[in-house]
């Protein structure tokens, strides 16, 4: 079965493991600051830039839970449109811009570079507005030799979401100016010892691996899962259990992990399902490309019947693939962005993350055909 995500165990018996990734990073920008979440790094890099009652823009398509850090900070906040290719509708940025804006984010999308940034950032100084580069989804995405997330005056990045670890995210500070803004809280930093949530963690990921081993297995233990399934806490729940330092267990892998060989792997399945999708006319590939440097988080394609991919790829053993993201209410209930909920509803992603053997999407594929 694929699993959906990486997997700790798998990266405990990997070796040589040398040290690279916090040295990559360091290699790539200007000055960074360890958190356990990103949502935590963003409120304290904005927190010395901004007023309680400015706004900040950011795009629609994107989880409800993004918005908690700045109404933390009493921003007043602004969705904008988006085109087809995810690229910022400017003409909507623009009318939302005012005096009062005090900052608007990109978002670099599954691993990939936020299209039509230049334009994008020759408007945002005209406005004389702070730049956020959120690059959640792309820790270890160079592209045409810088890394993403240092394209702002500050920027997020989220080491959780490609390494098989409990939290881990970056907070990077691209000019002088913020930088000597921060007065990083009690959130930064590195936890100084082993918590109870990282041995829960490691129990956890261990106990996955034995289910995924067995598809019987894992598919009986979800249906007693979603059986007795509680509902989803809200995003300020969700954003206040999230407020941690960086966990001990989460600072080792990252401090042994090796960035060319994630990169590497994640580019080859990435690969491999473009084969797989290449001649379905019921499915569109978001990026066709794959542009030397860059690692995807996930493989993004967008269909009519998502439900109906959903179940053919789980019939054929892929765990973890879904439609993304959760919206806010706000962009859902509001028909200026359709475009936005359309995208939501119709992109399904897929894993693409190291321990996967291209060779089993290939296997996928023939099951498919």
């Amino acid at each position: 079965m694929i699993s959906e995500s990486p997997s700790l165990f798998v990266w405990s018996l990997s070796e040589p493991r040398p040290a690279g990734i916090e040295s990559f990073l360091d290699h790539h920008a200007n000055a960074m600051t360890p958190y356990g979440s990103g949502k935590s790094a963003l409120r304290d890099g904005l927190a010395g830039l901004v007023e309680p009652g400015e706004n900040v823009l950011i795009p629609a398509y994107l989880p409800d839970a993004v918005c908690e850090p700045f109404q933390e900070l009493g921003l007043e906040i602004r969705y904008y449109r988006l085109e087809e290719t995810l690229a910022p509708n400017l003409a909507d940025v623009e009318r939302r811009l005012d005096d009062e804006t005090a900052a608007v984010m990109s978002v670099n999308y599954f691993g990939f570079p936020q299209p039509g940034l230049e334009e994008f950032t020759a408007l945002l100084e005209e406005y004389d507005c702070y730049h956020i580069d959120d690059n959640a989804h792309a820790p270890l995405s160079v592209d045409n030799g810088t890394l993403l997330g240092t394209r702002g005056d500050l920027g997020i990045t989220s080491l959780w979401k490609i390494l098989p670890i409990p939290n881990g995210s970056v907070l990077y500070c691209n000019t002088d100016a913020v930088a000597d803004a921060l007065e990083p809280s009690s959130l930064a930093g590195v936890s100084e010892t082993f918590r109870l949530s990282d041995y829960q963690f490691i129990a956890k990921s261990f106990a996955l691996d034995l289910l995924n081993k067995s598809t019987v297995v894992r598919q009986s233990v979800d249906t007693l899962v979603a059986g007795h399934s509680s509902v989803s806490p809200d995003p300020s729940a969700r954003y206040e259990a999230s407020k941690t330092t960086m966990s001990k267990l989460s600072a080792r892998v990252i401090e042994k992990a090796n960035p060319d060989s994630i990169r590497a792997s994640r580019r080859a399945n990435y690969r491999a399902w473009l084969r797989l999708f290449d001649h379905r006319s019921d499915v569109d590939v978001l990026f066709e490309s794959l542009p030397n440097g860059l690692c995807p988080q996930v493989f993004p394609v967008r269909t009519p019947n998502p439900a109906q991919l959903l179940d053919t790829l789980e019939q054929a053993g892929v765990g973890g693939a879904h439609t993304w993201p959760r919206l806010s209410s706000t962009v859902e209930n509001d028909p200026t962005y359709e475009l936005s909920s359309r995208l939501a509803s119709e992109v399904v992603v897929l894993p693409v993350h190291q321990h996967i053997d291209p060779t089993s999407i290939d296997v996928v594929g023939e099951q498919l055909h």
